[in-house]
């Protein structure tokens, strides 16, 4: 047994780097054998500080040396084990293992499934994947602190609770008793209870047998009992020590007592209320883990003697008045200078995210000129880091990033949740030529056929979504050149081509995604470091077994494979800049840097706010004892404190994000309310940064207004090209004379052209081969649908439509035929020379009445143009078509004979619904109430407006002004070329 003496415990202040101090001090007290270092065991909290704290040991040692022997305490927080010293082999009686993570998430998801059958989300395996990770993070916590379920079962304030949260209790409660059955059964542990009994069992053998060499515990703060326990018996020992980071030694009495008593057993009921403790305060957890050692702060010493002039003393004033707690908060008045004394710490207020990043990239670069300057850039907000990542590869700057890339970023993380997407959208085109467009599919020699081969199968696939599957794209490609690829390119697919659409198991889905992810990428998705986590992942998945593998539909399986690649990062070993480090809140804990950026210092980033317990109340995890979700706060003040202990020091905010503006973190308001000094404002760096990437002079554009040559301007027009032509002119000019068709989206809405299309073929074979038949069109019309490759969604929603107004039109049909009137021919081309220009069109319907005359009529999918727009020479299609039937423009083609006549009736017959609610009706542009167009100035006023628009563009040299009539100009697939945005508004809207 240990002999009794006072406990060896020493603190570095948060205004000092920790790892050169005690770097400094571990060498001053035994760096002076050679062998002196080495025996020391060092207990650190996690990778990242050992790091930090190897470093400066090569900093600080003016030869080679022997370093200290480091074991992991283990950051729960950060996915970290214990140390092998911790967890040694055949150690007396062994601690059982601890149950597989995964495996654990996925039974605590069957457990909640069953247990929460009828509760919202718990019946989808996503979701209770979901609230299985959210279940595994509160029972650690209970854990790490000592709580058992016994203990939540005893609590009784179900009168004081929701009915829900009641109900989430007693669900926690049930899924607890459950997972311990489960757990006993197997002979496992949780790795929390295991980290529990390892840190007990080190601590009960070192008291027992005291180790011979000196065994330090470094930056350790977290305040868990297990821990508190291994850090007593530490500094309990003959050689034992422990450091603490960031205690504050020279805060008067009154100000620590001011932070409140340590959090140690819930209230007893009906106790009177006590002062609520500063937990947001930097030392409050501190103070905590001291109480938890039973150790008083008049028993720690400094581990260097702490300097009391200087810029360390002055920064260490500073952080005391900044984090002064609120019922202390008027001494700010009082303050004297020295308190206040902000010297190498500079603030950049920048418009938006993107200009901090680029100002703290700026930074950084400039830092870079200095020989072996080292710069740190410290953020929760990863977005933020990402566009400092950005911005530095401007001067092929490479910052090591702790974080990593999440997997789903990385190529073979997207490539596998595009197979994952493709097979959840059975096929859809957008997910496909998602997937096929992948850097990582048939990457290689071929790679450039198959692009050209998955471009052509773009411009088939865009339009209305084909039907589902596979089969969907085979109809849209039909007996093309394309289909000859696209069986090869199938046979990639075969793993998932006719995947049922019940559940299927989670490892059998995962297996056929990874097949197909395999055979289309040729095995590259697999390689490099990103592709081993992911074949990691994988390879977890695919060994669930029956007990542990829940049924998930395709699209469960994308969710749960994207929430667990999101929890997996890459981080190359080598080739970032070995100068400028990135790091979260967590990771930059102990380190140091000589120049620290704190990029997104805005409230709800840091602080972060803290997310809420979905299990447990508020008001039952305080009864519990557990530690408060705002302990967090504290501790991000406690990261900025620590961040601040360098001599140069930026903070950064944004003052907008997106389109929303933002407010200051509270830790900067203090600042600035403890030391308004403009001094610290960086405005020479954020001018810069603007400058740097400053914008061009701005160019006036004008609106467009080419002139093509007579010989470039077109010799045959369209009658629905007249109408685009006087509105628009450089639509037309677009379309006809740079042969630029638009294009439809890919997986678009159905365009009325495309409605039109349809519905022109039914009425044109109804005509043709039914003989008008009334009872024999809307059968044609369901042959159509049902042959159509379309998306049955878009045929379930289209149907009754075109039903319903097929119908009307068989019955108008017959009774105008009742009349006398008779069709005589649908869907009938012609054309007619004007001025030396051919003009072609097609009829959709014509009708000869009883006195001779001919009926033009247009079909209408949508809403028919109006009287005034066919008046003022927008809509002539009508007119032109009845000049080419008065001037024998529909000559005799085949069977089908000439047709000639007076044009007398011009009809829009629409499929949309009329003021009588009823599918189908019927309306003339002439006649009209307050319009001088009648049926005997129709065909004059359309070619009126015919050879003026032929004198003005086609036979003239005008140029082809953009947006000419702008009321009009309704189409808008050619605005992004004129550049609509850049000078419409500015100039006149045209006529």
């Amino acid at each position: 047994m240990i002999e009794h003496r006072q406990p060896a415990v020493y603190a570095i202040g948060a205004q000092r780097g920790f790892a050169d101090v005690l770097a400094s001090g571990l060498l001053r007290r035994f760096g002076a054998d050679q062998m002196g270092l080495a025996r020391v065991t060092l207990l650190i909290p996690n990778h990242r500080a050992g790091r930090a704290i190897t470093e400066a040991l090569v900093r600080h040692a003016a030869n080679g040396l022997l370093l200290p022997r480091m074991a992991l305490i283990g950051d729960i927080d950060l996915d970290e084990s214990l140390g092998a010293l911790l967890d040694p082999l055949g150690d007396g009686e062994p601690v059982p293992p601890a149950i597989d993570p995964l495996q654990r998430r996925f039974r605590l998801a069957a457990i909640i499934a069953r247990e929460g059958a009828g509760r919202a989300g718990a019946d989808d395996p996503a979701e209770a994947l979901r609230l299985a990770c959210e279940y595994a993070r509160v029972l650690d916590q209970l854990q790490i602190e000592e709580k058992a379920l016994d203990d939540l079962d005893s609590i009784d304030v179900e009168a004081d609770l929701a009915e829900h949260w009641v109900a989430a209790r007693d669900l926690f409660m049930r899924v607890g008793q459950a997972w311990a059955r489960e757990l006993a059964e197997a002979g496992r542990i949780d790795p929390a209870d295991r980290r529990n009994r390892l840190l007990d069992k080190a601590a009960q053998r070192w008291r027992d047998h005291p180790p011979a060499t000196p065994v330090i515990a470094a930056g350790i703060t977290t305040a868990a009992p297990a821990i508190a326990r291994l850090l007593r018996s530490i500094s309990m020992l003959p050689q034992g020590m422990v450091v603490l980071p960031g205690l504050d030694l020279e805060m008067d009495e009154a100000l620590w007592e001011a932070i409140g008593s340590p959090i140690t057993t819930p209230p007893e009921p009906g106790a009177p209320p006590t002062e609520k403790p500063a937990i947001t305060h930097p030392q409050f957890h501190l103070k905590q883990l001291l109480h938890a050692m039973t150790v008083s702060r008049a028993e720690v010493e400094p581990w260097q003697a702490e300097p009391k002039t200087g810029l360390a003393a002055d920064r260490a004033r500073l952080l005391r008045s900044i984090f002064l707690p609120a019922r202390l908060s008027d001494r700010w008045v009082t303050l004297e200078a020295a308190d206040r004394r902000t010297k190498g710490i500079r603030i950049i207020e920048a418009e938006n995210p993107d200009e901090e990043a680029q100002a703290i990239a700026l930074l950084v670069r400039q830092a870079l000129d200095i020989p072996a300057r080292r710069v740190a850039i410290v953020t929760p907000d990863r977005t933020l880091a990402a566009r400092a990542v950005a911005h530095l590869r401007r001067w092929d700057i490479e910052a090591d990033d702790s974080a990593g890339d999440p997997l789903p970023v990385t190529p073979p993380g997207r490539f596998l949740l595009a197979v994952a997407q493709c097979l959840a959208d059975d096929f859809a085109p957008v997910a496909l030529l998602d997937l096929f467009k992948h850097p990582l599919a048939q990457a290689g020699e071929g790679r450039l056929r198959w692009l050209d081969e998955v471009r052509d199968l773009d411009r088939r696939l865009r339009g209305p979504r084909p039907a589902p599957g596979l089969a969907g794209i085979d109809s849209a490609i039909g007996n093309r050149l394309l289909k000859a690829w696209w069986s090869d390119a199938k046979a990639l697919l075969a793993p998932i081509a006719a995947w049922p659409r019940d559940p299927q198991p989670l490892s059998v889905t995962m297996a056929a995604i990874a097949a197909t992810a395999d055979a289309l990428s040729g095995q590259a998705v697999w390689t490099g470091l990103a592709g081993r986590c992911a074949s990691d992942l994988v390879q977890q998945l695919l060994a669930r077994t029956d007990a542990h593998d829940p049924l998930v539909t395709p699209a469960q399986a994308v969710n749960i494979l994207a929430r667990l690649m999101r929890e997996k990062a890459v981080r190359p070993p080598y080739g970032k800049h070995p100068r400028v480090a990135i790091y979260g809140l967590l990771e930059a804990r102990l380190q140091s840097a000589d120049l620290v950026i704190c990029a997104g210092l805005n409230e709800g980033v840091w602080p972060q706010i803290p997310s809420p317990d979905p299990w447990l109340a508020p008001m039952v995890r305080n009864a519990l004892g557990l530690p408060p979700l705002e302990l967090r706060v504290g501790l991000a003040a406690q990261d900025l404190a620590g961040a601040l202990a360098s001599s140069e020091v930026v903070l950064t905010r944004a003052r907008r994000d997106g389109s929303a503006p933002t407010v200051a973190s509270r830790f900067l308001l203090r600042l600035q309310a403890v030391a308004p000094d403009r001094h610290m404002e960086d405005t020479a760096t954020l001018a810069l940064a603007r400058r740097l990437d400053r914008r061009l002079p701005p160019v006036r554009i004008e609106r467009p207004a080419p002139r093509p040559t007579r010989e470039q301007r077109a010799a045959r027009l369209s009658v629905t090209e007249l109408d685009r032509l006087r509105a628009d002119p450089f639509a037309f000019y677009a379309r006809r004379i740079l042969a630029l068709p638009s294009l439809d989206p890919v997986d678009a809405e159905p365009s009325a052209a495309w409605r039109g299309i349809l519905v022109h073929e039914i009425l044109e074979l109804w005509h043709r081969d039914d003989a008008l038949d009334a009872a024999k069109l809307v059968p044609r019309a369901e042959r159509f649908l049902q042959a159509a490759n379309v998306h049955p969604l878009i045929k379930a929603l289209w149907r009754p439509r075109l039903v319903a107004a097929l119908d009307w039109i068989a019955q108008q049909t017959h009774a105008d035929a009742a009349t006398g009137r008779a069709m005589i021919d649908a869907e009938r081309s012609g054309t007619f020379l004007i001025d030396g220009v051919e003009i072609r069109g097609k009829a959709d319907r014509i009708d000869r009445m009883p006195d001779g005359s001919l009926v033009i009529v247009d079909y209408k999918t949508g809403t028919p143009p109006k009287a005034r727009q066919v008046e003022a020479g927008y809509a002539l299609q009508l007119g032109l078509l009845g000049m080419m039937a008065e001037r024998g423009g529909f000559v005799a083609e085949g069977d089908r004979p000439a047709i000639s006549g007076k044009a007398g009736g011009f009809e829009y017959w629409s499929l949309t619904r009329g003021k009588s609610g009823e599918f189908g009706y019927v309306e003339s542009p002439v006649g009209r109430k307050n319009s001088t167009l009648t049926a005997e100035t129709m065909l004059p006023t359309s070619e009126h407006f015919l050879r003026e628009a032929l004198q003005t563009w086609i036979l003239g040299d005008a140029p082809f002004e953009a947006k000419l009539v702008p009321d009009q100009a309704i189409y808008t697939e050619y605005d992004q070329l004129m550049r609509l945005a850049e000078w419409y508004g500015r100039q006149g809207s045209g006529r």
